[in-house]
């Protein structure tokens, strides 16, 4: 009997929030119960028609949303409802620009030093993960859906770059957060200009990781947070604005 694969859901423009969303459906059904292992990469892989990017990818945003537990050499693991221990903003509480600056606020906490560990701790095996999401940002994807996930990815590999797991899930949990931001940004901003400027601002992150650069990595990665927030209507602080010109000075 021949076994027959799941319907492809998209191939590398696929979104991994949507296999996430599948997943997270079995999860909740029972289909997958607490304890379960969920299946290999491979597997899922072969399921869903996309790549293993996509599918890791997917995995982050179920551990962040504390559905799963990754266990070293073992697999990912269900955990019951009891077990979760996972944070939760309501996505509508965002459509108010208090709650928008509140969450990058969090981001520049989170995401500024993450960027400087991750430029004194990344190896090759990082940058060639972060250099490859922002392939996907910068190269014909970039008009496309897509290149948002593209964008997430490029955060998460920053903070896997950190090689500490924590800081890694919280990162995952708020990129996820922040996808309707980026997507209010498109709508509200001339596209064309969007993303040059978005992609500029990855490209002087990315610059400053290939130095192993910390101070520049954390400017670098708070002016883009800086920027972000502005498309939305949101105004943050440029802080270290004597430490941003010295950079400035140097490149």
């Amino acid at each position: 009997m021949v076994k027959r694969r799941s319907p492809a859901i998209g191939t590398v423009h696929a979104l991994p929030h949507r296999v996430a969303a599948i997943l997270g459906k079995e999860i909740s059904s029972g289909a997958l119960s607490p304890g379960t292992r969920l299946p290999t990469e491979q597997q899922l892989t072969e399921k869903f028609g996309v790549s293993r990017n996509v599918i890791r990818e997917a995995i982050a945003q179920l551990r962040a949303d504390g559905m799963i537990e990754a266990r070293q050499g073992i697999g990912a693991f269900v955990l019951g409802p009891e077990q979760r221990a996972s944070i939760r903003i309501d996505g509508d509480a965002l459509k108010n620009v208090n709650n928008m600056e509140r969450l990058f606020e969090l981001r520049c906490i989170l995401e500024v030093e993450a960027a400087t560990l991750a430029a004194a701790r990344r190896d090759v095996s990082h940058l060639e993960a972060i250099s490859a999401a922002l392939d996907r940002m910068s190269g014909e994807e970039r008009w496309e859906e897509g290149s948002i996930d593209a964008d997430l990815a490029f955060h998460r590999e920053i903070a896997r770059a950190t090689g500490n797991e924590y800081i890694h899930t919280f990162i995952s949990f708020v990129c996820e957060q922040i996808r309707r931001s980026i997507e209010y940004a498109r709508v509200t901003n001339p596209l064309q200009d969007l993303i040059e400027i978005n992609v500029g601002e990855h490209v002087r992150i990315y610059e400053a990781l290939v130095k192993g650069d910390p101070e520049e990595a954390g400017i670098a990665m708070r002016a883009h947070i800086v920027g972000a927030a502005q498309r939305v209507g949101v105004t943050l602080p440029l802080k270290h604005d004597a430490a941003h010109q010295s950079v400035a000075n140097r490149n």
